[in-house]
């Protein structure tokens, strides 16, 4: 693994109201995860979720397969 440094990003359909994630995509390839965490804490708990199981639930939640809550 390499010890590049996580550049975080936040959607552009993220507003002001502070209910957002950030992540990491640029490590996908290099450590085969995608770094997630909450925007309002950013030195708070880092989720790596493995690339392919961000990849899945990316594809589920654009087809709509979740139900608002």
């Amino acid at each position: 693994m390499t010890n590049e440094t996580p550049r975080w990003l936040k959607s552009s359909y993220s507003g002001n109201g502070g209910s957002c994630v950030e992540v990491a995509a640029n490590l996908a390839t290099s450590h085969g995860v995608i770094p997630v965490r909450d925007s309002k804490n950013p030195r708070g708990p880092v989720l790596n979720v493995p690339t392919e199981a961000f990849t899945t639930f990316i594809s589920a939640a654009k087809a709509g397969e979740f139900t608002p809550t």
